[in-house]
This record gives structure tokens, sequence and C-alpha cells, in this order.
């Protein structure tokens, strides 16, 4: 018998305003003061500071962090847990992206797991002995769900890669799951964060991992997101309020069960090129899918239902199958997606190097179909 774990935040909040009770929540837990993690554009532009007035106006103690940058690296997360001992906080509060979430959850992990402050021994499912200093998670961005999951994902610049840690103690005790926050996303963003959602619930819907629990919440995700994310890119409150509930149910899922070979090769194109992870993702998925459509029963049917494509329920299952992908496609073009990985800066000279680190990154397992390396190099190929 295959026994499945599900491993959630302690406390979630929902709705506008959400993050009022970021103070009731650090008051009542006993904090003294808080690392506020996030990057300069978010202070820049306000977005970080509503989330910082709601700390002073409690009169609770912080300093700011923000060097955080897209595609994270080591070096950030060791001046980050510099940072973090200097200013002795006893919590983060992490505002932003998946960038500031997951650099919290480094920082974090290391500041009660000193002898991983290498970072790289983080790489994988490392054997940490304890949880990390409380994260209270606040995301800006409709795509991540970094806020729920288990998992984050450092660059290693030096050595051209990203990569994936897995750790039940890095989960933010606390995710306030406010759409306000995520109004200030311009147009680019909201779709590649939002097409990144997408891939999480169709990936985590079909990696071999997957079970019932995680299946509903996955088809959820997946009719929520592909009926909200034009409205939500086109600046639309209500599409932004269902994205943000959308991208959080994925997170639900996909954070206990894995992803697959779409994750696999768009992480190192944003090692190598720099390239926004929900970009990378976006223009590989309808490909990938396509590659995998054999393998994976009717599930293609169910999401072809989810995304409202006429008739899915009666078409023969070869024909439902080409309709999901074509959906998604779609959706991907409607929202501003590249259609190439050229127009992402991929070289033809650096397809086999490229491939063979997304056939060891640690989500390519995952996949439903088993995949070798030249068989990767195709599929980029394919796609120049």
């Amino acid at each position: 018998m295959t026994v499945n774990r599900m491993i959630l935040n302690e406390t979630s909040y929902f709705g506008k305003g959400a993050i009022q009770e970021v103070a009731n929540e650090a008051k009542k837990r006993g904090f003294k003061k808080a690392l506020v993690v996030t990057d300069k554009d978010l202070l820049k532009f306000k977005v970080a500071t509503k989330v910082i007035a709601v700390l002073e106006e409690a009169g609770l103690a912080y300093d700011v962090y923000d060097g955080i940058v897209p595609n994270p690296t080591i070096e950030d997360v060791q001046a980050g847990v510099k940072a973090c001992q200097e200013k002795v906080a006893d919590y983060i509060v992490a505002i932003g992206g998946g960038s500031p979430i997951d650099t919290a959850k480094a920082i974090g992990i290391i500041m009660t797991n000193p002898d991983f402050s290498d970072v790289i021994s983080l790489e994988g499912t490392a054997e940490t002995k304890n949880p990390a200093l409380p994260i209270l998670a606040i995301p800006t961005t409709s795509g991540t769900a970094a806020e729920v999951t288990i998992n984050y994902v450092i660059t290693d610049a030096e050595n051209h890669r990203k990569f994936v840690c897995v750790d039940p103690h890095d989960i933010p005790v606390v995710a306030f799951i406010d759409s306000d926050m995520m109004m200030g996303m311009p147009k680019g963003l909201c779709a590649a964060t939002g097409m990144d959602a997408l891939t999480h619930a169709i990936e985590g819907f079909i990696t071999k991992g997957a079970w019932e629990m995680t299946d509903m919440l996955h088809i959820q995700a997946i009719e929520i997101i592909s009926h909200a994310l034009r409205d939500s890119v086109a600046g639309d409150q209500t599409g932004r309020e269902k994205m943000a509930l959308g991208q959080y149910i994925a997170g639900m899922g996909f954070s206990n069960v894995g992803l697959g070979l779409v994750h696999g090769m768009a992480h190192p194109l944003s090692a190598w090129y720099n390239t926004p992870h929900g970009v990378a993702c976006a223009t590989l998925l309808p490909l990938i899918m396509d590659y995998n459509k054999e393998f994976t029963g009717e599930k293609y049917r169910e999401i072809a239902i989810a995304m409202g494509v006429e008739g899915a329920a009666e078409m023969p299952l070869a024909e439902v199958r080409d309709a999901a992908v074509q959906a998604v496609k779609q959706l991907g073009i409607d929202v501003g997606i590249p259609q190439s990985l050229s127009e992402l800066g991929m070289k033809k000279e650096d397809v086999a190097r490229i491939a063979e680190d997304a056939a060891r990154d640690v989500c390519t397992p995952g996949n439903p179909r088993d995949v070798s390396v030249e068989e990767i190099i195709a599929l980029y190929q394919s796609m120049l």
C-alpha cells in the first residue's frame, strides 16, 4: 500500500485586506523582531511598504533585507543569513514572488540549521533537523505558491544551474493571500506567473506521484486559473482575486507530489540565460504536454473539461488530448507568452549541456513519461 503525505501551512488567510492579520499573528506567537525579506522594486513601488505599515502601526520591530534579485543566488542567501544574524531577528516576513519567499526559506533553514550555511548542501532532500526560523509569507504574484510549498529554488551562478530544495522544515507557518498585494503586477509578470501556476496544476495532476486528494486540488486549480488568467492579465480585480486563490490551491497539491519535465527543462533555462521562470515554463508547457499525452490515461479529458473545451466529454481520447494541449497553447498565446526558445535567448550550441542539466533536475523523474537526454535535446531543438 502506498502511503501519501500532505503538508500544508499551519494557518492561511485569504481575501482583500488579509495582510492586516500579520501583526496579530506576530503578536500572538510572541515574536520580537522581524527581518522583512523583499526586493528593492517592491519597496520602490510601495507594495512591500503596505506590510511594513502594518508592522509599524502595531509597534512591531523590524529590519529590511532587500537584496533579492530574480533567480536568487547562493550569495544572496548568505547575505540574507548575515543580515538576519546581525539584526537579531526571531522571525521572517517574506514579501514578494518566488524569489523573495524562496530566499527567505533558505535563510530560515540556515538560521536554525547552521551546518548548511554553504547553501549548496540544501539541494534535494537535505537532512535538516530543525524547523526554519518562523516565516510569515505574503505573495505579490499569482503563480509560484511558494507561500504554501515545501520547495524552493536557488541559483548556483558559478556553475550556471538552478537547484531545487525540498524540505518540510521550510514551509511558512502563516500565509497571507491578499489580492491587493497583487494588483501592482505588470501584464507580463502577471501572465508569466499565472502560466507558471497553470503548469504547477497540470504537472501536479499528471505526475507519477499524483493521487486522489492532489487530483482534486489540481483540477480545481486548472479550472480557476484557465478561466481567470486572461482577465487577471487585463488588470481586472476579480480576475486577480481568483488567480490568487487558484495558484495557492495548485501549490497545496504539487508541493506534496512533485512536478515533471516542464520544470526540469525550465530550471536550466533560467540558470543559463536568467530567463524568468514562469516564462520558461509557459513556453515549454504545450510541447511537454504533447510529449506526455499518451501516458496520462483520461486526465487530459479532465483538463479539457476544466478549461471549458466544448464537447470534451464526448471526444475520442486522442482528439481530446490534442484539444487540451491546444487550449493551453492558446491561453499562452492570448496572454503574450513567447512561442519559441530562441525568443528566450537559447542558443543551439548550448542545447546538449542544458539538456544534461534538465535530465538531472529533481523535477524530471516525476514526469509521467520517462525521458532520456537525447529526447530532451530533441525537445529543446524542436522549439528553437
